[in-house]
């Protein structure tokens, strides 16, 4: 695998865009208290694990995302780089349905990660061994803030975001150009669900109902049987049953929160 392969870029740029993304909202500081979902000396206080660990966490899933993705590269195909170069001369005349072919991958990638992770995600609440060992791991960020979105016990990193992926990957056809994309899509909204600010004219709330506030609601502890779906769409959510409403308001003593509202039988 070369150092700047399509490959190696889809490794590496997903790992890079999470810590810039995450970087920029968290140096926004004081300037948008009024924004957030929680008071911001709350993530300290009353999140169970801190921020050094965070880091850490993070880190050790992302060093066991690239050698997955890296080994899945490996084993799927010899020089889709070099495909898409002797392809050249037909690219320019097929462009538009080149697009098109992209656009419909990157539908199926969505969907099949989103299955994916609604599965198992609601299944670790279920199961009490693997909520207690496991997936409590990630809610110990009662208050969730941007670098912590990949925050989880190696074992769900590795079963849902990592083999998740590479499963959306592999079912969708993409090629290692397209899923560079994809992954770093994947980054963003990952860390803009956990960002907790609910910031005007952001894009990902204007696009999707599984956002920032939606998934706060999860992390709360009325919410924590409801909105297991990730991490784009609400879909399994309605489906199954899981799906709780909720308002954006005014907190008292200043900024926002995401109150979830009763959910009719």
């Amino acid at each position: 695998m070369e150092l700047f392969s399509d490959e190696a870029l889809a490794i590496a740029v997903p790992i890079v865009v999470y810590w810039v993304y995450s970087a920029l909202y968290m140096a926004l500081g004081h300037s948008v208290d009024k924004y957030r979902l929680h008071p911001r000396q709350e993530e300290d206080s009353k999140n169970l694990v801190s921020k050094r660990d965070v880091v850490k966490g993070v880190l050790l899933q992302q060093l066991v995302q690239a050698a997955v993705a890296a080994a899945v590269f490996t084993l799927t195909g010899e020089g889709s780089s070099a495909a898409e170069a002797e392809d050249g001369g037909e690219v320019q005349v097929s462009s538009s349905t080149s697009y098109l072919t992209v656009a419909r991958q990157l539908a199926v990638a969505m969907a099949v990660l989103d299955g994916w992770q609604y599965a198992w995600h609601r299944y670790m609440h279920l199961n009490r061994f693997l909520y207690r060992h496991v997936h409590s791991w990630h809610h110990r960020l009662v208050v969730p803030y941007a670098f912590g979105a990949q925050y989880n016990h190696p074992a769900e990193g590795l079963l849902l975001d990592t083999l998740g992926g590479a499963l959306a990957f592999l079912a969708s056809g993409m090629s290692p150009r397209a899923s560079i994309f994809f992954f770093s899509l994947c980054t963003v909204k990952g860390v803009d669900d956990h960002c907790g600010l609910w910031l005007p004219g952001n894009a990902f709330h204007l696009c999707f109902w599984n956002n920032t506030a939606y998934h706060d609601v999860h992390h709360q502890l009325r919410g924590s049987r409801y909105n297991f779906s990730q991490p784009f769409f609400v879909t399994w959510d309605k489906v199954f049953g899981t799906h709780m409403p909720y308002v954006v308001e005014e907190r008292y003593g200043g900024g926002l929160q995401a109150r979830p509202l009763t959910v009719k039988a």
